[in-house]
């Protein structure tokens, strides 16, 4: 993979990333094909990266999320690609941004990102994406999940989908009231647009609200500021993957570490002072 990243780089950059999560459930596959769709009336090639989460015993995924998006499947100008996320607890596989730089240099442009179902803690989007639609749903607990974490910080948008149910106008208020009090106000509030992905119903206005968001990233120069973001968070995590790999390939760090593992287990070492020593020990090797 990294000999095709260095062979493309220098033609990736110029495809806009659109992120979108929220929790199991919110109806982020339906709505990421109707965006699709209503980004094809314009003629863009859109490209599409939908993660599914891997099963902790077998490491495998349904990858269903094409499933849900059987309208495009005869559409030569969209491109899905199903991935699984190996482990990773942020929504996101560790080969995502590749995967978008191959699309990118493809020619696809804007390229949707559709997260896992994710948590309060799980929003490695913001590291990926230039524009961030987080999906909440009437009755399944998303406004407060809203109010106690990171959700409500890393929304660009606020899409509330399947509008409607009883109590969206509610969800909308609520979302909004919690704007209202955010402590890390800024330039651009998140717009609350309502949709039935179902229908087809808003995804307009949702495509609207996203679109307004690329044109504040370009007239304030916050779109260069994600850019280096993401590419600092890249290279972290590639240094990270490095390290460790490079720790599994040397057999004596292997016996160091189980060595370590047995003694924190019985209590005869903390955890710090055993990651110190092995980093120690590594860094000398």
């Amino acid at each position: 993979m990294s000999r095709l990243i260095a062979e493309i780089f220098a033609d990736t950059g110029r495809a806009r990333l659109i992120g979108v999560t929220g929790s199991p459930g919110a109806g982020k596959s339906t709505f990421v094909s109707r965006l699709a769709l209503e980004y094809r009336k314009t003629g863009s090639r859109v490209g599409i990266i939908a993660v599914d989460p891997s099963s902790p015993y077998s490491g495998g995924a349904i990858l269903g999320d094409r499933i849900r998006m059987s309208e495009l499947y005869t559409d030569p100008d969209v491109f899905i690609r199903s991935m699984a996320t190996r482990g990773a607890l942020g929504g996101l596989s560790p080969a995502t941004i590749d995967a978008a730089d191959i699309l990118d240099a493809a020619g696809y442009d804007p390229i949707v990102i559709e997260t896992v179902g994710v948590g309060q803690d799980e929003v490695d989007i913001v590291r990926a994406a230039d524009s961030i639609g987080v999906i909440v749903v009437p009755g399944l607990g998303d406004e407060i999940q809203a109010i106690k974490a990171g959700i409500l910080e890393i929304a660009d948008v606020f899409v509330v989908n399947k509008a409607d149910r009883e109590g969206a106008d509610r969800t909308v208020a609520e979302l909004s009231m919690n704007l209202d009090f955010s402590q890390t106000p800024g330039p651009w509030r998140p717009p609350i647009v309502k949709t039935v992905a179902t229908r087809g119903e808003g995804i307009a206005a949702a495509r609207e609200a996203l679109d307004l968001h690329r044109d504040h990233l370009e007239a304030t120069g916050a779109g260069r500021q994600r850019r280096l973001s993401r590419a600092r968070a890249r290279l972290r995590a590639l240094l990270q993957a490095r390290f460790f790999r490079a720790i599994e390939a040397d057999s004596s760090s292997e016996e160091r570490l189980e060595e370590a593992v047995q003694k924190v287990a019985e209590r005869r070492i903390d955890p710090y002072a055993a990651a110190a020593e092995l980093f120690s020990r590594f860094e000398r090797a």
